[in-house]
Formats: C-alpha cells, sequence, structure tokens
C-alpha cells in the first residue's frame, strides 16, 4: 500500500531475469479527478472523530479522578490537550473543538477548585482554562487546513495529470474520438458523454459513449463548448465549477478531433482525386497508344485481305490471318485488364469462394502462354484452395504471361502445401496440420533479369512498366490486377528473387477444409434425419 508498487519490485527483485511490463486497455482508468468540496476528511474519519471527541473527554477525567494521585492541573490540561489534538487529527476541525470545550468543562468540574462547581477560584487557573481552549482550537484548525490542503494539492496534481495526458495523446496524434470521449467519462465519472454539432436547425451525436447519452445540451447535467463549436454534452451527474477548467480542455481537445476528421476526410477526398486523375491520364495515353497499336494491325490485316486488286496467296493470306487473330487477342486482354482494374477501384469484386483444384485452373490460365515455354509441377495430391476459380484462373494467366515475356527461359510453375508442426513453424505437406496455419504456395519462377528490392512494389501499382520494357506490350495493370484479385480471395502475392537470377511470384491462399469421410457424412445425415 505504502511500498513502490508490485511491478518495480518485481523488476527490483528480478535479478538477472529481464522483467517486461506490458500495459492493457484498463490501465490508468477510473482515477478521475478528487474532489475538494465539503470536508476534507471522509466520513468514516468524521465519525470516529466524533465518538472520540465525546467518549474520550468523558472517559480520561473519570481515570484520573479514580487513580487518587492527582498529577496536578497543569498536567490535567495537557492530557486533555493530548486528548483534544488526537481528536483533531481523526476528525478534523469541529470534532476538536467540542473535545476542548467539554474538556474545558471536565477540568473546571472535577480538578480546578473549588470542584464540582463551574466556578473558578484563582484567576491563574482561569487564564490556564482559557489558554488551553485557544490552543485546542489552534491545533484544530491546522490540523484540518492541512487537510484541505493536501486534498486540494491532490486534486491539482490529478488535473495536471490529466491535461499531461491530453497533452500527451495531441503530441502522439492520437485522435480517436471514442477513445476521448471514453476518457472523459472516466475521468469525471459520469453515466454517458456525448459529442453534439448543430445540423439541420437541430443536434446531431458525433460521437457517443455509455449507455442513454444527451440528444441535446438541454437535457445534459453538464456541457461545455469551445465558441461556436460543438458541445460536449455529460449525462449522470452534475459536475462542481472546479471540474470545469479541465472539461474546457476536453471540449477543445474533442473540437480539434473533429477538425483533424475534416481534414482527413478532404485530403482523402483529395487522394482520390488525383488518384482518378492519374488513372485517367494513365488511360489515356494507354488508350493513344497501346490500344490503338492492335487495333491498327487488326484494321491493316482486314482491309489487306478485302483489298480487290491483290491475290493474296494461301501462305500470306494465313500469315495476316494469324496477325489479325494475335492482335485481336493482345487487344482483348488489355481490354480486360482495364475493366479488371475498373472493378477493383470501385470495389465491385465479389469473390465466390469455393473448393478449387489447383490443377482444373492452371491449363485455362496458361492457354495464351506457348506450351514451350511453359514446365508444370503440381503433385496429384495438393489439396484444394479456397478461392474463385475465373479470379485465380485470370490472376495466374496475368502472372505466367508476363513470366513468359520477361523471362529468357521457360517458365515454371509449381504448387505445395504448407502446414504447421508446431508453435510458430511450418513444415512439408506431412506434418501436423493447423487450422489457422496451413496455406498453398503456387510458384512462378522465371529466369529473367529480376527486379531491384526497391522496385518489387512500385511494379504493383497500376500503369507501371519497369525497365525498359516497350511502349505497346501492354498498360502495366497485369500484376496489379493479379494482386487485388488474390486479395480479394483473401490470399496474397509477393516478389521473391529467384536463386541463380530471375523473379519468383508467390501465391498464398488457404487450403480447403477435408471433405468428411463416409462415417461423419452417414452421421451427419442421421442428425438431420432426427433433427426432421
Amino acid at each position: 500500500m505504502f511500498g513502490p508498487g508490485v511491478g518495480a519490485t518485481v523488476a527490483r527483485e528480478s535479478g538477472d531475469v529481464d522483467v517486461h511490463l506490458v500495459t492493457h486497455e484498463h490501465a490508468g482508468k477510473g482515477r478521475g479527478l478528487v474532489r475538494v468540496a465539503g470536508s476534507p476528511l471522509g466520513a468514516r474519519r468524521r465519525a470516529g472523530g466524533w465518538a472520540l471527541a465525546l467518549l474520550g473527554p468523558l472517559l480520561l477525567a473519570p481515570l484520573l479522578t479514580v487513580r487518587g494521585v492527582h498529577p496536578g492541573l497543569n498536567t490535567d490540561m495537557l492530557l486533555f490537550l493530548t486528548m483534544t489534538v488526537c481528536v483533531a487529527l481523526v476528525g478534523g476541525l469541529w470534532p476538536a473543538v467540542a473535545a476542548a470545550v467539554l474538556g474545558f468543562l471536565l477540568l473546571n468540574w472535577f480538578f480546578t477548585p473549588p470542584l464540582h462547581t463551574l466556578t473558578i477560584g484563582e484567576p491563574a487557573n482561569t487564564l490556564a482554562l482559557a489558554v488551553f481552549v485557544a490552543v485546542a482550537v489552534a491545533v484544530s484548525s491546522v490540523v484540518d487546513l492541512a487537510a484541505r490542503r493536501s486534498r486540494q494539492a491532490a486534486r491539482a496534481n490529478a488535473e495536471a495529470e490529466t491535461l499531461s495526458l491530453l497533452a500527451a495523446s495531441v503530441l502522439r496524434g492520437e485522435k480517436a474520438l471514442p477513445a476521448l470521449l471514453e476518457r472523459v467519462r472516466e475521468t469525471f465519472g459520469v453515466r454517458s458523454v456525448a459529442l453534439l454539432e448543430r445540423a439541420d436547425g437541430g443536434w446531431r451525436a458525433v460521437g457517443s459513449t455509455g449507455p442513454d447519452p444527451a440528444a441535446d445540451p438541454e437535457s445534459a447535467e453538464a456541457t461545455a463548448r469551445v465558441g461556436d463549436g460543438p458541445v460536449l454534452a455529460l449525462s449522470g451527474r452534475v459536475l462542481p465549477a472546479a471540474d470545469r477548467r479541465v472539461l474546457s480542455a476536453f471540449a477543445s481537445q474533442a473540437e480539434e478531433v473533429l477538425e483533424w476528421r475534416r481534414l482527413a476526410e478532404e485530403a482523402a477526398r483529395a487522394r482520390r482525386l488525383a488518384e482518378g486523375d492519374r488513372i485517367r491520364t494513365a488511360l489515356l495515353a494507354a488508350v493513344s497508344h497501346d490500344l490503338r497499336t492492335p487495333l491498327a494491325s487488326i484494321k491493316a490485316g482486314v482491309s489487306s485481305l478485302r483489298a480487290t486488286d491483290v491475290v493474296w496467296d494461301p501462305e500470306d493470306e494465313a500469315e495476316l490471318l494469324a496477325s489479325v487473330e494475335e492482335s485481336a487477342d493482345r487487344l482483348d486482354g488489355l481490354i480486360g485488364n482495364l475493366l479488371d482494374m475498373s472493378r477493383l477501384q470501385t470495389g465491385v469484386v465479389t469473390p465466390l469462394i469455393r473448393p478449387v483444384a489447383v490443377e482444373e485452373v492452371l491449363p485455362a490460365a496458361l492457354v495464351n502462354v506457348p506450351q514451350d515455354r511453359v514446365t508444370v509441377d503440381v503433385p496429384e495430391d495438393l489439396a484444394p484452395v479456397l478461392a474463385d476459380a475465373g479470379l485465380l484462373e485470370r490472376a495466374l494467366a496475368n502472372v505466367v504471361e508476363n513470366a513468359a515475356r520477361h523471362g529468357r527461359d521457360r517458365v515454371l510453375v509449381t504448387a505445395s502445401e504448407l502446414r504447421a508442426t508446431g508453435p510458430g513453424g511450418l513444415g512439408g505437406a506431412g506434418g501436423a496440420a493447423g487450422a489457422g496455419d496451413a496455406r498453398v504456395e503456387i510458384r512462378v519462377v522465371d529466369r529473367g533479369p529480376g527486379v531491384p528490392d526497391d522496385a518489387k512494389e512500385r511494379m504493383f501499382a497500376p500503369f507501371q512498366r519497369l525497365g525498359d520494357a516497350p511502349r505497346g506490350t501492354g498498360v502495366g495493370l497485369g500484376l496489379a490486377v493479379a494482386r487485388g484479385f488474390v486479395a480479394a480471395m483473401g490470399g496474397g502475392l509477393q516478389p521473391e528473387d529467384t536463386p541463380g537470377g530471375g523473379l519468383t511470384m508467390v501465391f498464398t491462399l488457404p487450403p480447403a477444409p477435408p471433405a468428411p469421410g463416409p462415417e461423419e457424412h452417414d452421421r451427419g445425415e442421421r442428425h438431420e434425419e432426427e433433427g426432421a
């Protein structure tokens, strides 16, 4: 209770063992502000002081009389003064004053000649009793003042600590409005807190905490406003005037939070507009060159075939048709990527997640890649993945085509399942699986020039061509679309360096849960029949 605390003691006595104190969400809560209104002492101490003020002198006087050894009036007064000081230490000023008056009467009755009367025979005794009362009252006043000053110091310390935490939260950038309102509720010990601002002639709650928050300032027990800004409305109890200064500081912070939120929203809108302008500019550039190139090739091939003044032999005609088909395929891929990117930008991609076998998706994903450019190594017992078959096919096609276009050798596509073998570890497919730690990895390995580390994330941005990639080879959307589709399915797509040179794109997808066996299936049917 009076020591340095459990944490400090454990850290001091731990020896060579490192001790780390970890905070939690309830740390520092429930302190509140010290109240200075009323008596500086608690109700229990006041009650004890009154009991001691009434019983102490009444027990001390008979005790001095029964013993039969009269120590003298001066000693008697010192003993009663000691009793009065004890009462002041326990109960404060007014119980001590009552004890002093009662001690004065008892000293006069039992110990001041003539005895058993209120008459005082000698003037010196009168002066002594008067000094006794004055000293008792003075000591009681000092004790009460010290207790009041201690309470005021505690109050000032609580205010300073609260304002310090508030300033620290501003410096750290803690702008969460719910956290601020919760701190207000705990500091002042109220039921609920609401931040209100005017809207359409009435009041609108920007944020609130606690049950039944006030809907307008008139229904709140305490309010604080900074200028013409929002109003901080507290419900649960009426705050004393001493709390208004700290409440005004919280109101200023709440206004800053709202202003920060408005600025953040405006900045987000500005970023969206800038991103939209950048995408539109890049799209216009793509349309002006990358899309017009295959269109021009298609137009030239078709016009040549339709020309009546030229007779084409079968080989030339087949070559023109192949060029038209290749350009049409490239145009289809470019338009598909543009449409996919627009879907990702607008957030309308809704994947249909179900168990998908990787070996069934790969043939469709590799249809536009020459067979002599790809090697596939997928184990037959590979677990299905939880994915959208169409999105996975599109993502794999974009990555493999990109690898085949930039790689100098065959592209290798492999897949494997990784399962947890222990806490924090991953092993091969034969390990004991942890439901949340297992994953299936699909690796697309090329032997191309590779990508520098500082450009690995930048290549996933829309309309990016790294290095000296020629125009007309694409609009730079393939990898952006692939990562967006994989993320929509709950997976990941990360680049790695290929040992010996090149780039490896790693797809990470969750495996599908194992299908129920015959016994589990029969058990499930029996449960359904019993339920029916």
